[in-house]
């Protein structure tokens, strides 16, 4: 299994208590996690709180794919965001494609074979307006690449903690669901299999969610 990340706990344990303490998350199926070996985590995204309350909720340390910007972008903010995603744990990705996503692929496979918990957000961004848009096949070409089964989650009413024109977040319902594994995506081959097997993980997702679904990638 792999090490927690000294910044990552110290998050969980301050942050994470004070999302715990004003959203109190409902959180289920956590039986659907391993104990002790690895897996891909593929949530819907609806906001950067996704993040919070999907580590907050997971007992297991979970590393991220997060997007290349948080790692090279210059000056002072950028310098803050590159520490504090690295002191995470967090796995570059270019979503552009090329090379570097096969450098992400690189990173996260050790982690998923020596037993750790890898997310991976199926929509390759945030929702535009809360439906849940086409998934793009990383995921499954992971599993496949690992010999890991993905487990599918669903996370509803972190969008409105801030909407548009608010200032303040805003203690609204949060709900974490984590869906029974889907073993079959570890054993994917070629793009077909790739593409149901994705197509699958979204039509999981959204039945945990309820969102309309939208056959159209997110932009």
């Amino acid at each position: 299994m792999t090490r927690t990340p000294p910044l990552y706990a110290l998050t969980k344990g301050t942050l994470g208590a004070l999302a715990r303490t004003v959203w109190r998350p409902t959180v289920t199926g956590l039986e659907h996690l391993p104990r002790d070996t690895g897996a891909i985590l593929c949530p819907n995204h609806l906001a950067i709180a996704d993040q919070i309350f999907l580590g907050v909720s997971t007992p297991r340390h979970i590393t991220f794919w997060a997007k290349a910007e948080y790692f090279n972008t210059p000056g002072l903010r950028g310098g803050l965001n590159r520490r504090v995603v690295s002191g995470m744990g967090a796995i570059p990705v270019e979503r552009a494609g090329g090379r570097a996503v096969l450098d992400a692929f690189a990173s996260a496979v050790p982690v998923l074979r020596s037993g750790g918990l890898v997310t991976v957000f199926p929509e390759g961004t945030r929702s535009p307006d809360g439906r849940l848009y086409r998934g793009r096949t990383g995921a499954v070409r992971l599993a496949a690449q690992a010999g890991v089964p993905i487990i599918p989650v669903g996370i509803t009413g972190t969008d409105r903690i801030r909407p548009p024109g608010s200032r303040l977040p805003r203690p609204v319902p949060i709900t974490i669901t984590f869906g029974p594994a889907l073993p079959e995506a570890g054993h994917a081959t070629g793009p077909r299999d790739f593409r149901a097997h994705t197509d699958e993980v979204i039509r999981r997702i959204q039945a945990l969610t309820g969102q309309e679904y939208v056959p159209a990638y997110a932009r």
